[in-house]
């Protein structure tokens, strides 16, 4: 069932694929104001060929009222920073949007959370990572028992952060207060950079990569691949938890029939046992994939939850929030 259902994508991809090419390739620009930067200076480390060139695509379908915007076969990997509205916090967050490392849900769960964080004082660094658009253990080099490990994503990730604090001073960010922030398979990427950041899974660049690449915070939102299964609540064993995890935000639904709430609730044990400061909230509705979308469900509140919290850690002061 497994082998069918990874067919399945595949070809799916493929369909995506040769359709976008039939209606000419729209490539996604950040708004105006706002440019992406490469994050490699030259080749990207550990290069895979993808099936087509990239592309943007607008759902037919809806979330909130609104279609979403994904980004396919990401090859080039890009940040684009989204400084702060109001008063600048010193806080930045590096944002994983989702798409189960097949695509990138590009506004849904990158821009519009740009425009949640700039509108509190911190500046948001939306990371477009690879996701080439082949069967999931082709780029993620998953393990033997399909447990997910991401490592061309983790690798974007670790470098984004040692630019991000490389260029603190630049940006008006204190070194010491940068987080990260991740959405279902970019939930994962979020436990994967806070469990892995003692060493870089490449060759070192530049400057960038003397610096420390561990969060100073993380936020998971219907986080996926984090549980092994059974009933013991067991963790996904690409990821060792240990006292130097960062503070850790979670947030699920009971109905999340992609991922499951069973994800937040490994990772939460974990990292209890580890002494890590950690806050979870678990809802009986919600679904996956909703974003920062209003609806009447109580689960779409959550960016107050953060904000909050972010208060209660010492990252924003008490009067950072403008949405209280």
């Amino acid at each position: 069932m497994q082998i069918l259902n990874r067919a399945m994508i595949f070809a799916a991809c493929v369909v995506l694929a040769c359709s976008a090419a039939r209606a000419g390739t729209r490539v996604w620009q950040p708004s105006p104001g706002h440019t992406q930067v490469p994050i490699w200076p030259g080749a990207v480390p550990d290069a895979q060929p993808v099936p087509g060139p990239e592309y943007a695509e607008t759902s037919k379908g809806l979330i909130g009222g609104k279609p979403v915007v994904s980004v396919h076969n990401v090859s080039q990997p890009t940040m684009t920073v989204y400084r702060p509205t109001v008063k600048n916090t010193g806080v930045a967050v590096v944002v994983f949007p989702g798409g189960g490392f097949e695509i990138l849900a590009m506004d849904l769960e990158g821009t519009e959370v740009c425009d949640w964080l700039t509108s509190n004082g911190i500046t948001c660094v939306l990371l477009k990572y690879r996701v080439p658009s082949l069967p999931y253990d082709w780029h993620c080099k998953c393990r033997p028992d399909g447990l997910a490990q991401s490592t061309l994503p983790l690798e974007d990730a670790q470098r984004t952060m040692g630019l991000v604090r490389l260029h603190a001073a630049e940006w008006g960010i204190d070194p010491h207060k940068i987080g990260v922030l991740g959405f279902s398979a970019g939930g994962f990427l979020m436990a994967e950079i806070s469990t892995k950041f003692q060493r870089r899974l490449y060759a070192p660049v530049d400057a960038a990569d003397k610096l420390s690449c561990r969060p100073d915070f993380a936020v998971g939102v219907y986080p996926g691949h984090l549980w092994a299964g059974g009933e013991a609540w067991k963790l996904n064993p690409n990821l060792r938890v240990t006292r130097e995890t960062p503070p850790t935000f979670l947030v699920q639904a009971e109905d999340d029939n992609v991922d499951g709430v069973n994800q937040s609730v490994a990772y939460y044990i974990q990292l209890e046992n580890a002494g890590v400061p950690v806050e979870m909230h678990l809802y009986t509705q919600g679904g996956h994939a909703f974003g920062l979308r209003p609806t009447k469900l109580p689960i779409t509140q959550w960016p107050r939850l953060v904000e909050t919290w972010l208060k209660t850690i010492g990252m924003l002061p008490p009067q950072a929030s403008q949405t209280d």
